[in-house]
C-alpha cells in the first residue's frame, strides 16, 4: 500500500462509513454526492472520485464498469475480503437502462465452465446481459 492511500481524512472516513451502511448495495458517485448534500456535508466529486479509487486499489472497494452510456458503480466489500474474491454479474434493461446486480451460483458455474473447458476467464466484473427488466416486458 502506498502512503497516499493510508493518508486519512475526515471526508475519506465519512465516505468509508457511509458506504459501510450501504454495504452490499451498488452506488454511483452521484448517489455519494447527494446523500453527502442531503446531510448537509460538503464534499466535492473529485474527492469523491479520488478516494474511491484508492479504496478499489486497497480492495476494500469494488469498481464495475457496465459500459460507456452508464456511470461506474461502487460497492464496499471490506478489509477482510479481497476485490476479486466476490464476483457480481449484471444485466441492464434495453429499454429503461435499469442496472440489476446478480450473485448468482449458476452464473458462477458457466464461469468455471469457460476457465475449465474452454480456457477463457470470464470477468464478472465487466459481464452485462442486454434484455428487459420486468416492468418493461409487462408493458
Amino acid at each position: 500500500m502506498n502512503n497516499k492511500s493510508s493518508y486519512n481524512t475526515k471526508q475519506k472516513k465519512e465516505l468509508a462509513d457511509y458506504l459501510m451502511s450501504v454495504k452490499g448495495e451498488h452506488v454511483t458517485v452521484n448517489d455519494i454526492c447527494e446523500h453527502f448534500k442531503s446531510k448537509g456535508i460538503s464534499i466535492g466529486m473529485t474527492t469523491v472520485y479520488r478516494h474511491l479509487e484508492r479504496m478499489v486499489d486497497d480492495g476494500l472497494v469494488n469498481k464495475y464498469i457496465i459500459d460507456s452510456n452508464s456511470p461506474a458503480c461502487f460497492e464496499y466489500v471490506s478489509e477482510e475480503k479481497h476485490q476479486h474474491e466476490h464476483s457480481c454479474f449484471h444485466c441492464k434493461c434495453d429499454k429503461c437502462g435499469k442496472l440489476i446486480h446478480l450473485h448468482c451460483d449458476d452464473l458462477e458455474s458457466i464461469k468455471t465452465h469457460l476457465a475449465d473447458e474452454h480456457h477463457f476467464y470470464l470477468n464478472p466484473f465487466k459481464t452485462v446481459f442486454y434484455g428487459l427488466c420486468d416492468d418493461c416486458r409487462t408493458e
